[in-house]
């Protein structure tokens, strides 16, 4: 029997989601250079995950308006957030408490019909972007700031509750492009996990806080927080990035932001984050942080053949959007989750439970010792 450690190539369901083909990564059947290019909207690409069309004008329309009311949240929660400011927690166990804290308080959170499953998904997904950048704020000691309620689309409405200030043109393409560059990646580590999670038939929001736990880990999307941490010790330690990366190397670490399980040539997405990173710390004045980027990138391509993947980059366009890397998986989260909800909901229609078997490598005894043990009762 053959053990895949990992999963690793092996197929073990059917989806119309999204998928990698020919090195291309495709969402519903379009290439995500396409979407990129023309500019779609974040809005319209969950449309696309979740309904595996394109909508109409109208169509779309009715579905911002709906996504858009639900953007606020309760007292409850803002002030569930301010008490996890108070502790020395990790961003991202904040919002796996409170997207299942959003469920506690969800009073359909158990209905499993297909109405209920949408009005759950579209909670979810309009109020992350909320609970994110109020979380940002109550850290830092300032109040939280409500999203726009006039239409304002998902990215621009989330830089203007992290700021208080409307974002320009140039920020809003950058955060609208990477949410979309994040929003589904076939049956990677966090979406597996939600597909599992909803094989049992759970709840909409256990799928949810199941896939954020996964997504925290440094091998997944934590990767874009230790990318930058990277590049701010080479930056502050004066350290020749030749000299920095084979001394890691030396010590068998792992240089975070590169490789992939699935891309050996170049993974699509890197080339859309590399441009918009050199744009970005061009108006900023954060040129810096690209030039040591481009550095690291063609020391280790020459070096071990290694390529970036969709954090390495990324960790730049965030950090010139004025986000603070403790909470870059936050937001690679926020686009993520309107992947996980396609597949939720294609999932608990598949109606089939994901139980993997395991090969057994111990020992196989023939009887077990039964040991004498003294009897009577307690001494006095």
């Amino acid at each position: 029997m053959k053990v895949h450690k990992g999963l690793d190539g092996v197929i073990v369901s059917e989806t119309k989601i999204s998928a990698i083909v020919d090195n291309q990564l495709l969402f519903a059947g379009y290439n995500i250079d396409e979407l990129i290019e023309k500019e779609i909207p974040f809005e319209e690409v969950i449309y696309l995950l979740w309904y595996l069309q394109v909508p109409s004008l109208e169509e779309l329309a009715a579905f911002q308006q709906v996504l858009y009311a639900q953007m606020p949240v309760s007292d409850t929660i803002i002030t569930s957030l301010k008490i996890q400011t108070r502790e020395n927690l990790h961003p991202m166990s904040v919002l796996r408490s409170t997207i299942s804290l959003l469920g506690v308080f969800d009073p359909d959170a158990e209905e499993t019909d297909r109405e209920a499953i949408y009005s759950q998904s579209i909670a979810i997904q309009a109020k992350m972007p909320t609970i994110i950048a109020a979380y940002a704020r109550l850290r830092r000691g300032l109040d939280p700031i409500p999203p726009k309620q006039d239409g304002t689309p998902i990215a621009a409405n989330f830089l203007y509750m992290l700021t208080g200030e409307m974002p320009d043109e140039e920020q809003v393409k950058a955060m609208n492009r990477s949410l979309v560059l994040h929003a589904d990646h076939d049956f990677n580590a966090s979406t597996f996990t939600a597909r599992v999670c909803a094989s049992t038939l759970s709840d909409v929001y256990s799928c949810i806080t199941a896939a954020i736990g996964s997504l925290k880990g440094p091998l997944h999307g934590g990767a874009n927080e230790k990318v930058f941490d990277m590049l701010r010790e080479i930056d502050e330690g004066e350290i020749p990035v030749e000299e920095y990366l084979d001394q890691k190397m030396d010590r068998k670490e792992k240089v975070m932001g590169f490789g992939h399980r699935v891309y050996k040539i170049e993974d699509p997405r890197k080339k859309h984050l590399k441009r918009m990173a050199q744009e970005l710390t061009t108006t900023t004045g954060k040129q810096q942080w690209y030039f040591l980027s481009c550095q690291i990138e063609q020391y280790l391509k020459e070096k071990k053949g290694l390529i970036p993947n969709v954090d390495f980059y990324s960790a730049t366009v965030y950090h010139c959007l004025g986000i603070d890397s403790d909470l870059f998986t936050l937001l690679f989260a926020m686009s993520r989750v309107s992947g996980w909800l396609g597949h939720i909901y294609e999932q608990k229609n598949e109606d089939c439970l994901i139980r993997p078997r395991s090969l057994y490598v111990g020992e196989k005894h023939e009887q077990y010792p039964v040991k004498s043990r003294e009897q009577g009762g307690m001494e006095a």
